[in-house]
């Protein structure tokens, strides 16, 4: 078989299992209804079955597969262009800032004034990291500096965040902010889908616009500027699509961990080694990882809350920490 028809039976299956996440998302909850049954209630909106599908499940599945797809995505570009098997979307700050922003939202009271004030923080917070990185590294295309410049970020929002949870005198702000730190997906409607799915399909563009340039710079940044890749707009690129895309997710789903870390490096070895070719794979990957895990929150503790932040953390710090022994062995 060859690597090309390998790569589309992989592409193939992954979107069969993502649909097949999907239904079950639709049908798993507090009771099992049949996913048919679901969709066959579509048109009848009197039934139970259409508000359970329309005001709780429908909108959930969507966020799991949307979120679990740009997460995947911008893990596997980051991990591409930085050159480094350990970045995800929190190297650059993004996540951090985004949840600064809900957090600010919440200490400064303004979830009490209007609902969307929360995720609409979170954007405002992802792009001032943007406007922050792009003064922070101006027009240079060093890798390190990027890096550097993310770190910073992060360790400030996370000081800020810190700060608003020790000078918060109210304990159900300070009990908010920690239970959205943690990531989850319940009780999201249709409202917080339209507000986030622009942001992730306009970033999910972007990124993918990122595929060729890639695929050059697995060669060295030597050997992709010969071959005409601008890398200036390549970080453009990466740095713009990781923010919205990203930002967009983490305003509605909060703060939710080693999806972008571990999904790419399950992925490669299937795909091969052309980093263009991991794209829509950990793509697909990042939405199997992430309704997988929805869904196990449901099935674990159904009588609890427990957070699909806390899930993906849990499944992600071993396989970080093989990551780090994996790379010392080879090192050595």
């Amino acid at each position: 078989m060859t690597a090309g028809r390998r790569y589309a039976l992989l592409l193939i299956a992954l979107a069969a299992l993502v649909l097949t996440l999907f239904a079950l998302s639709l049908g798993i909850g507090q009771v099992w209804i049949d996913p048919t049954r679901l969709i066959a209630a579509l048109g009848d909106t009197e039934s139970a079955e259409a508000v359970v599908l329309a005001e709780i499940r429908l909108p959930r599945a969507i966020l799991a597969l949307c979120v679990g797809a740009i997460l995947g995505l911008s893990g596997a570009v980051l991990q591409g262009f930085l050159r480094n098997p350990l970045a995800e979307p929190g190297l650059i700050g993004i996540s951090a800032t985004a949840s600064l922003g809900a957090v600010i939202a919440i200490y400064a009271g303004l979830t009490a004034i209007h609902p969307y004030a929360l995720p609409l923080s979170a954007l405002m917070g992802a792009l001032v990291a943007v406007a922050l990185l792009q003064a922070l590294t101006g027009r240079t295309t060093d890798i390190l500096t990027l890096i550097l410049a993310g770190v910073a970020l992060s360790s400030l929002a996370g000081a800020l965040t810190s700060l608003a949870l020790n000078l918060s005198r109210n304990p159900f702000a300070a009990l908010e902010i920690v239970f959205w730190m943690l990531g989850s997906l319940t009780d999201r409607s249709m409202v917080h889908v339209g507000l986030a799915l622009p942001f992730i399909v306009v970033g999910g563009v972007l990124l993918a616009l990122t595929a060729r340039a890639l695929d050059a710079l697995s060669l060295g940044a030597d050997v992709a500027r010969s071959l005409g890749v601008n890398l200036g707009r390549t970080r453009t690129l990466v740095v713009l699509g990781t923010a919205i895309g990203v930002g967009g997710a983490t305003a509605v789903s909060g703060a939710i961990g080693f999806v972008g870390l571990i999904v790419p490096h399950l992925l490669r070895p299937l795909v091969g080694h052309k980093p263009g070719r991991l794209l829509p794979a950990s793509a697909l990957g990042g939405a199997v990882f992430l309704l997988a895990a929805d869904i196990s929150v449901r099935l674990i503790m159904p009588e609890r809350d427990l957070k699909l932040g806390v899930v993906t953390a849990i499944i992600g710090a071993p396989f970080f920490l093989w990551l780090l022994v994996s790379l010392r062995r080879r090192a050595s």
